[in-house]
Formats: C-alpha cells, sequence, structure tokens
C-alpha cells in the first residue's frame, strides 16, 4: 500500500469488455495517482482522503460499538441513527430518513453432527431465511445443480459445487452462488429432508460462510445450512470412495411479519444543477455474524467520508451530491427497489448516475459500469483523470432499479482477492480492514463523485 499506481497513463479511462477484467485487478499498489490529476481541487480531495483517516475511524465506530446489523433488527435501526448523526456532522445541507418495510428473520440455534462414518460435531451457519426443524439421515453429494434426482428423496442433499479460483473474484462468485440461492429449493422438491449447501468461497479455515436462500413459492421448504469447505470435501471423499455419511442436523430459524426499516439519505446541493442528482451509495444492513466490517460497513463509511471531504474542500458541486444508505440488501434489496419508486424522474429531482460501493474495503482497482452509449461517454470523460478503467458491466444491487429507470449505475471495484475469504461469516470484522486500502477507495468514490457532478455532458 501507499505506492502511486504507475501504469494510470496506459489505463485511463479505456473501455474495458468483461473478458477483460482479470488483467485489471492483479496490479500491485493500483491506486490513483493524484500527481497526474490536472485539477488542483480533485487533487486536493485525493489527498485529503489519505491524509486524514476518517473513513476508518467510523468503521471502527460502526463495528465495535453497533455490529451486526441484520434486517428487522434493533441493531440495524441502531445504525440508522448513527448513519443520520454521522452524516449531519459529515456536513450535509440535509439528512433524513425513509420508511421501508424488511423481511425479518431470525437464525435461533441450529447445530451439525456427523454420526458416520466418525463423530464430529460440523462447524455450519444457517442459511439466510432456512425454515427450522431436525432431521438425522444419510448424505448425499451432488455436483452439478442441474442434475437433481430421485436419489436425493428422504436424503440431506450436499452441494458439493466450488468457487473458482480467479481475480475479479466477484465474477466467480457470481458464477458459484446459484448453488445457494436455488439448491436447496430444487432439492426440496425432490424429496430431500436438508440441504447442506459447500460455502461460496475458495479458501477456507473450518469457516461457514452464510448468505440468502430462496425457497419457491408454494414448493417444499427444508432446512438450509452452510457447510466448511473442508467437510464438504471430506463427506464427498467419504461418499466417492463407496462409504455412507450420516448426519444429524438442526436449524432455528423463525419467519417473523416484516419490520419496519428505514433507508437514509444525507446531501449537498448543487450550485448550477440542483435537480440533477449524483448518488454516492452502500447498504447498511448486514448478515448477523461478524461485525459487516467489509460486508458493508466500507461501503458505509466510504461514502459518508467523501460527502465530508466534499463539504471540508468548501466549493459546492454544480450537481447535487447524495449518499444513500440502503436497507435490506442482504436479504431483499427492498431498500433498492423502493428508494427507486419513491424517487422516479421527475421535474424536481433526475438521477444522473448512481455509483455503489459494496465489494469490500480494498484498494481501488476499477469501475464498472451500465448505461446509453452517451452516458458511458461522459462517465469515462470524467474518471479519465483518476486514472482507473472503466469496464462494462454495471453497478450493485441497491442500484438495480434506478438503472431500469435508464440511470447510469457505476460499481466501484476494489481488490477483492481475499475479500471472498470472510464473506458472509463471522471472521468479518474491523481487524481485516486495511486503513490505508479503505482511504484509497475514499479517495476514489470522493474524485468520481466530484468530477460528476461538474463535468458537462
Amino acid at each position: 500500500m501507499g505506492m502511486f499506481w504507475l501504469l494510470s497513463s496506459l489505463l485511463v479511462a479505456a473501455p474495458v469488455h468483461a473478458a477483460e477484467e482479470a488483467a485489471i485487478a492483479p496490479h500491485e499498489g493500483a491506486l490513483i495517482a493524484s500527481a497526474l490529476v490536472e485539477d488542483p481541487h480533485t487533487r486536493a480531495l485525493l489527498e485529503a482522503a489519505r491524509s486524514q483517516g476518517g473513513a476508518y475511524r467510523r468503521l471502527v465506530d460502526l463495528c465495535d460499538n453497533i455490529g451486526a446489523r441484520l434486517a428487522g433488527s434493533a441493531a440495524l435501526e441502531r445504525a440508522v441513527q448513527w448513519s443520520l448523526v454521522e452524516l449531519k456532522s459529515a456536513g450535509a445541507t440535509s439528512a433524513w430518513t425513509e420508511e421501508v418495510m424488511v423481511p425479518h428473520w431470525e437464525r435461533g440455534e441450529e447445530s451439525a453432527t456427523m454420526l458416520s462414518p466418525r463423530v464430529q460435531e460440523m462447524s455450519i451457519l444457517g442459511l439466510g431465511g432456512t425454515v427450522s426443524g431436525s432431521v438425522e439421515a444419510e448424505v448425499v453429494v451432488i455436483n452439478d445443480l442441474e442434475n437433481i434426482g430421485p436419489e436425493v428423496a428422504g436424503k440431506i442433499a450436499l452441494f458439493n459445487i466450488p468457487m473458482q479460483e480467479g481475480v475479479p473474484a466477484v465474477k466467480r462468485y457470481g458464477q458459484a452462488v446459484a448453488t445457494r440461492l436455488n439448491g436447496p429449493s430444487l432439492a426440496a422438491e425432490a424429496g430431500a429432508v436438508a440441504a447442506m449447501v459447500r460455502s461460496v468461497t475458495t479458501r477456507s479455515l473450518d469457516t461457514p460462510h452464510t448468505g440468502a436462500t430462496r425457497y419457491a413459492e408454494g414448493k417444499p421448504r427444508i432446512p438450509a445450512v452452510a457447510v466448511t469447505v473442508e467437510d464438504a470435501m471430506s463427506m464427498a471423499r467419504i461418499v466417492e470412495a463407496g462409504g455412507t455419511v450420516r448426519v444429524r442436523l438442526s436449524t432455528g430459524g423463525v419467519h417473523h411479519p416484516d419490520a419496519l426499516s428505514h433507508n437514509v439519505m444525507g446531501e449537498i446541493k448543487g450550485s448550477k444543477y440542483p435537480r440533477e442528482i449524483v448518488l454516492i451509495g452502500a447498504h447498511l444492513d448486514s448478515w448477523d455474524v461478524g461485525q459487516g466490517a467489509h460486508d458493508d460497513g466500507a461501503g458505509v463509511v466510504e461514502v459518508i467520508e467523501a460527502l465530508s471531504l466534499i463539504v471540508a474542500a468548501g466549493k459546492a458541486p454544480e450537481r447535487t451530491i447524495r449518499v444513500v444508505l440502503f436497507t435490506n440488501e442482504e436479504n431483499g434489496v427492498r431498500g433498492g427497489k423502493d428508494y427507486a419508486l419513491a424517487h422516479p424522474p421527475r421535474r424536481s429531482e433526475r438521477h444522473v448516475a448512481a455509483i455503489e460501493s459494496d465489494l469490500g474495503g480494498g484498494a481501488p482497482r476499477f469501475w464498472t459500469a451500465g448505461g446509453s452509449d452517451d452516458d458511458l461517454a461522459w462517465l469515462r470523460r470524467a474518471a479519465a483523470p483518476l486514472g482507473m478503467p472503466v469496464a462494462l458491466g454495471g453497478g450493485g444491487a441497491d442500484i438495480r432499479a434506478l438503472g431500469e429507470q435508464g440511470v447510469l449505475r457505476i460499481g466501484y471495484r476494489p481488490d477483492d482477492t481475499d475479500y471472498f475469504d470472510i464473506h458472509h461469516t463471522r471472521a468479518d470484522t474491523i481487524d481485516k480492514i486495511d486503513p490505508a486500502a479503505i482511504a484509497e477507495s475514499t479517495a476514489a468514490i470522493a474524485g468520481l463523485a466530484w468530477r460528476l457532478a461538474n463535468t458537462e455532458r
């Protein structure tokens, strides 16, 4: 950390196709070369982000004093109030909340024990939304989501489908996560009594990874848990060698009525085009394990600190810059959907761009974007001085609904080499955050927000 991105002169906002993204990420020290930024105001924003450390201090506070923030929990609503205070202290012209009804699921007690061929307590995490239940049955190994047959009837289905290695890791995650989302429901339809899903990660230290699963409407629902990579591979080897694995599994998931939550907003009014909105956002909720430091506490503090830096620099943007902290991304995306419904294109305001940070607190690598040819050309002009490539591919889940309204969507893509090692685990805690990396990410987001707010279309 700490060195400038020396390749920036070769990679200045060049259009990058999805197939080329893997070539972007591995460059060591891929940081914004502020020395190459001609505009003194933008350069000052980048340097302030590096020197002040406000994002990291906020993240320590959020993680240590509030912690995990699952939709429907009291902790999430404490985070809502915390965010309002932080946005006001950052100097937002105005800060407010908007109500969102969100799913309210609680994990409850859960356990799993291998009974044969050896006795072993297993590390598990119930998948988000799992039903409660207790079963004891033989394990059937499934290596292909497309081929689930009658052999799973009366058995526990083990989905042993690995996430592939590669950088950027988020592309491999997207390919692997379908097993967690859809596997348990497919197994239930075929008669399985429970489902165990190999954790969606490439590396593990006996670490289960939770995440949402989706039960098909009107179909059977069975207990569904994540197991560690180590346990999944061990059980698969035993079965492949002709042995029998038997497991006792219990889940305690409880579904409550929908709960009241809130999106949180704060903004700096534009001096020339106040009705044109440049949104910078992240999701405030997290899973109920760990502290939600990388996912997505890092994004939350990056966008708050970006606003703080822009205010402190003493020059109003031409367009309005709005921070939006979305609720319920993890198990419903209702915050993003409701925000788009509440803020359609109209005379009083129109979103010209939406940036989301939801890939952890690593150092800057590139942007992904989805929009019209004119929007993408404008983005590349605005992003060029920052020296980070723009790849086709759209933004995060929370801004997808805005994209469907025609808004330019931009995803912030930091280095995610190690991100999925701790994603959705008890290990997603503040000690895994590099203060220098999160400062660089804040610089990138503040720089692009400022450039978009002031670059003519």
